[in-house]
């Protein structure tokens, strides 16, 4: 048998590998017919988590689709994400920037508290409001985690309060095992490096 009906062998065969996987394949995907407004959670350490988030809220906007964004921590610089929506996409997407930096920066727990319920009460009238059909909670997991927003209380408005067709994403590290078991989608971004070790500082168009 010559090389080239060798390759044409593996061609064919190959061919009807693939057909048999995609049968299997879209045997599957008929049985998927339901749709529901997901509960979505990006934790871990590694980065990505915001970023991963603003990539569905573009996705949202691209589709002419009301969304919106409430920022819990990241107050105290400007964002590439946050100046493109509001200079060009406020109509689709209504930005809140509720926090005022890092808890070692502010070095105010009150304040802190007193913004992140804010944040918090922000968030719940976007969420109720039925004409968005995506939330995004930036680094609420952060709030969480310090006790300055009770996770019972999310946990049970996502529950029983959110409306049926609305997406909700929740970002930030460690995210409570109340709100990972209550949601339909949760993404843990795992550090396998990172240029901060090596001394590189954020950069513009990479981390902001």
């Amino acid at each position: 048998m010559t090389n080239g009906q060798d390759k044409e062998n593996d061609l064919d065969r190959h061919a009807e590998k693939m057909a048999k996987k995609k049968a299997a394949r879209d045997k599957i995907m008929a049985t998927k017919t339901d749709e529901k407004g997901l509960i979505i959670v990006h934790t871990g350490k590694g980065k990505g988590k915001s970023t991963a988030a603003f990539g569905m809220i573009f996705r949202h906007i691209a589709h002419g689709r009301k969304c919106a964004v409430v920022q819990f921590i990241k107050g105290g610089m400007q964002t590439g994400e946050r100046d493109l929506i509001e200079r060009h996409f406020a109509d689709l997407c209504e930005f809140h920037t509720m926090g005022e930096g890092f808890t070692w920066e502010t070095q105010d727990k009150r304040r802190d508290m007193e913004m992140a319920q804010a944040a918090w009460a922000k968030a719940k009238e976007l969420i109720a409001d039925p004409s968005n059909t995506m939330v995004l909670l930036d680094e609420i997991n952060i709030a969480l985690r310090y006790d300055y927003v009770d996770v019972g209380e999310v946990v049970a408005f996502l529950r029983d309060e959110k409306p049926p067709m609305t997406h909700v994403v929740l970002t930030g590290r460690n995210a409570k095992e109340e709100l990972v078991d209550l949601a339909d989608l949760v993404t843990e971004m795992e550090l396998v490096k990172h240029p901060f070790r090596a001394g590189i500082k954020a950069q513009i168009g990479v981390e902001w």
